[in-house]
């Protein structure tokens, strides 16, 4: 059942030709229902080659653009063909609101004061229009509806991913979700209490302390694997005390070292954060970052930032720490000129009500996967080890819930979770392992064929090198030969 709009324009139509092949792109918006919301803005681009098959692209951040259609799934490989140029029609939108050009990219939650845009982003309802109406695009065009249709996104995206297969499980034949924000309202209430922890005098870490801390870790805990490459590849056996940087008597003292209120900082963001109040959705905690098991802390500004949190917020703080300020003015208080310093998730005081509220509407992903199973839909779900912006924990413990709701052997009939070592939020900067892997090729042949995934690779896309990419919770170990090559390693648990 599509979900009400007032209709909808084609706006713009052009032939392109280009490094994904000759194609027609066609623009359309998707009229709101509250005329004083904003429409839906979508693009389809349809190959002049078409493969019968179509694939939505998610967004990022608070959306806010429409994803470059011509793009790859994420985390996907530099050798094959992006899903245009292997003939997919592909669509994506804006997610009902157009981004300010003066605010930085993905991070303005403007939007958020009016109600239909807010559910149309936070509860993925433009998810289903956009669907819906480029799928009718779709077979106005080629004169059929497609063989099989595929969602792909990371991070919002990624969260995208896991909201259609949960709200429409008959809406997509399958879908790739990576590292996906789905807890969306629990990470916030994170990053509002982490802003908070930063903005205290000196205990900011600079990102000179930011790379001591990275470069301790991976010295403490990269042959855990068997070989020393740059890579953690067994997080879960790395356990670094920040304690062991500490300056003496606690005192900055220096980039070489770290004071105690630096100290509390990168604990603080790598525990989990648990508020002693309930909220609607039924979430109690976020599990906090792996800082202190091999996270990348050399991209600051989707971690810890370049300068401590302030009011107003600096577009050099951490993303996380932005977008809690844009929640905040927007979102939550619908106050502009909000001070989100002001605002302790811990104690939210007047503000609890309306987090009940919007937790009904961030968080109302749910692990209950079965009718999308039933439906014969197909999930690859995979996030970096190294992520420093969404937490790979958290990830897991979506997994766990799907696995304990459905039981292990069903979700092993429809659904993948690999955890990349050394890979961060997105292959963002330098990461220590850039994945690619062609996701699409094996959801395609797990869809069509009934081929499960098995014996994956990944391949590192600066390095020159290639890992088994280990069904969660397997990683990597090293046991004999070239440690650039894959067959070098070995999936244990």
């Amino acid at each position: 059942m599509s979900l009400p709009t007032t209709g909808g324009r084609g706006t713009a139509a052009a032939e392109v030709t280009g490094p994904a092949g000759r194609y027609c792109q066609a623009d359309a918006d998707l009229f709101p229902v509250d005329p004083a919301a904003p429409a839906i803005k979508l693009r389809v681009a349809l190959p002049a080659g078409w493969n019968g098959k179509a694939l939505m692209f998610g967004g990022g951040g608070y959306n806010g653009t429409i994803p470059d259609v011509t793009a790859n799934v994420p985390f996907g490989p530099a050798d094959r063909p992006v899903p245009l140029a292997r003939g997919y029609a592909t669509f994506a939108s804006d997610s009902g609101h157009q981004q300010n050009p003066a605010a930085p990219p993905s991070l303005d939650g403007s939007f958020g004061a009016n109600d239909e845009a807010l559910v149309n982003f936070a509860a993925g309802d433009a998810l289903k229009k956009t669907r819906d109406a480029s799928l009718f695009l779709i077979r106005h065009a080629y004169g059929t509806k497609p063989a099989e249709v595929y969602f792909a996104g990371g991070s919002t995206g990624g969260r995208e991913a896991l909201n259609v297969a949960q709200r429409w499980p008959a809406a997509f034949d399958g879908v790739i979700s990576a590292y996906p924000a789905w807890n969306n309202l629990a990470e916030i209430l994170d990053l509002g209490y982490l802003t908070q922890v930063l903005s205290r005098p000196g205990a900011f870490p600079g990102p000179d302390k930011q790379k001591l801390v990275y470069d301790s870790v991976v010295k403490a805990c990269d042959g855990l694997d068997g070989v020393v490459d740059g890579i953690v590849s067994n997080p879960g056996g790395c356990h670094f005390d920040p304690r062991a940087l500490r300056c003496p008597a606690g005192a900055d003292t220096g980039p070489a070292c770290l004071s105690d209120p630096q100290i509390g900082s990168v604990v603080a963001m790598s525990t989990p954060f648990r508020w002693p109040y309930r909220v609607a959705s039924g979430e109690t905690q976020y599990p906090g970052f792996p800082f202190l098991s091999g996270a990348d802390m050399r991209t600051p500004f989707l971690g810890f930032g370049t300068t401590a949190p302030a009011n107003p917020m600096p577009v050099t703080s951490g993303y996380g720490m932005q977008y809690w300020d844009q929640w905040v003015k927007y979102f939550l208080t619908r106050d502009p000129g909000q001070n989100s310093l002001e605002i302790d998730p811990r104690r939210p005081g007047k503000w609890l009500d309306r987090i009940n509220l919007l937790s009904t509407i961030e968080d109302r992903n749910n692990a209950d996967l079965r009718p999308f199973a039933r439906a014969g839909g197909k999930l690859i779900l995979m996030h970096g080890a190294a992520d420093e912006l969404v937490s790979p924990y958290s990830t897991s413990d979506y997994y766990e819930r799907v696995r304990a709701v459905a039981g292990p052997r069903a979700t092993d009939a429809f659904l993948r979770y690999y955890v990349v070592p050394g890979a961060n939020h997105a292959n963002f900067g330098t990461p220590a392992l850039a994945a690619g892997w062609d996701s699409l090729t094996a959801l395609e042949r797990w869809v069509e064929s009934g081929r499960a995934p098995g014996n994956q690779v990944v391949t590192d896309l600066t390095h020159a090198r290639t890992r088994p990419l280990c069904e969660y919770p397997g990683w990597p170990r090293y046991r004999g030969g070239d440690p650039g090559s894959a067959s070098s390693f070995a999936c244990t648990r």
